[in-house]
C-alpha cells in the first residue's frame, strides 16, 4: 500500500515528505526500504570483495561465505524476531513465520544466522575462521549503516517523545517529537566503521582483533540507543530488553578478552626483550 509520510525535524528546519514506495512495474511495487537493504549489502560486499585479499582469504571462499552467511542471516533475523516476539500470533498460525514480507526480522539474528554461514565455509575451505569475522565486520557495519536508513522510509524503529535537536516528527510518530533512533544508529556504526577500518590498515596485532573490537563498539552504541526506542523486543515474563541484554554481555565478554589479549601481547614483548 502506498504510504507518504509528512516530515519535520524541527530542530534542524527541515521538512519534506517520503513516499515508501520508490516505483512501479506494473503490479509490483518496489519499496525504498527494499533498495537501501540492497545498496548496504552491494556497497559491503564491493568493500569485502577488495579487501579480501589483504586478510588472506580465497575469493571462492570469501564468495561462499557471502552466499551461505546472507542465507543464514535472513533466518536468523526472522527466527530471532520470532522466538521474541510480545504476542501469540505465531503460535497460533505458524505460516506466519514465513511472511517475512510483512516486516519482522532482527539484525541480532541476522549477524548470528551471517556469523554461522562464515563459521561453516572456514571449516570446509580450511581457512582461519577468526579472518572472516574480522573482515565480514566491516561488512557488517556498511550494512548497518546503510541499512537503517530503511527504517527511516519506512517511519519505524523511533524512540521516545523529546525536544532535542535532532527531534523528528511524522504521521509515523502520531505527530509526536521523537529520537530518530535510525539515524542515531547509522551514524553510530559509520563511524565505527572508519575507526575499524583505518585501524585495520595500521594497528590490526592479531586475527580477531578487529571482530571483538566491533562487537565493543556496537554493543555499547545499540545499549544506549535500544533504551530510547518504543518498538523493542522484550525477554518473555520480563522488562528487559532483549537487544540491549545481548549487547551488554556481549560487548563484556569481548572487552575481557581485549584486555585479556593486550596483557598476553605485552607480556610477550617483556619476555623477549
Amino acid at each position: 500500500m502506498l504510504r507518504v509520510y509528512h516530515i519535520q525535524f524541527p530542530g534542524l528546519g527541515l521538512s519534506f515528505e517520503i513516499s515508501t514506495i520508490a516505483f512501479q512495474l506494473g503490479s509490483i511495487k518496489i519499496y525504498w526500504y527494499g533498495i537501501i537493504i540492497c545498496l548496504g549489502f552491494l556497497l559491503a560486499f564491493l568493500y569485502c570483495e577488495r579487501r579480501a585479499w589483504n586478510f588472506k582469504i580465497p575469493q571462492d571462499a570469501f564468495l561462499d561465505a557471502v552466499i551461505l552467511g546472507t542465507i543464514l542471516a535472513i533466518v536468523g533475523a526472522r527466527l530471532y524476531y520470532v522466538a521474541f516476539y510480545k504476542g501469540d500470533t505465531f503460535i497460533r498460525n505458524p505460516i506466519e513465520i514465513f511472511h517475512i514480507n510483512e516486516g519482522g526480522i532482527a539484525i541480532y539474528g541476522g549477524l548470528m544466522g551471517g556469523i554461522l554461514g562464515g563459521f561453516i565455509v572456514s571449516k570446509v575451505k580450511k581457512i582461519k575462521f577468526l579472518k572472516l569475522l574480522d573482515l565480514g565486520c566491516l561488512g557488517f557495519l556498511i550494512g548497518q549503516a546503510i541499512g537503517r536508513w530503511g527504517n527511516f522510509t519506512n517511519q519505524e524503529a523511533f524512540g521516545v517523545k523529546t525536544d532535542s535537536l535532532l527531534r523528528m516528527l511524522s504521521e509515523g510518530t502520531h505527530g509526536e517529537s521523537v529520537h530518530p533512533c535510525f539515524l542515531y544508529e547509522s551514524f553510530w556504526c559509520a563511524s565505527g566503521f572508519i575507526l575499524l577500518h583505518f585501524f585495520s590498515l595500521k594497528f590490526k596485532k592479531y586475527d580477531g582483533q578487529l571482530f571483538l573490537l566491533y562487537v565493543c563498539w556496537y554493543g555499547l552504541g545499540r545499549f544506549f540507543i535500544e533504551g530510547l526506542r518504543t518498538d523493542s523486543l522484550f525477554i518473555p515474563h520480563t522488562s528487559f530488553r532483549v537487544s540491549q541484554f545481548v549487547a551488554i554481555i556481549s560487548s563484556t565478554i569481548c572487552l575481557i578478552l581485549l584486555i585479556y589479549n593486550a596483557v598476553k601481547i605485552k607480556t610477550h614483548r617483556y619476555k623477549t626483550t
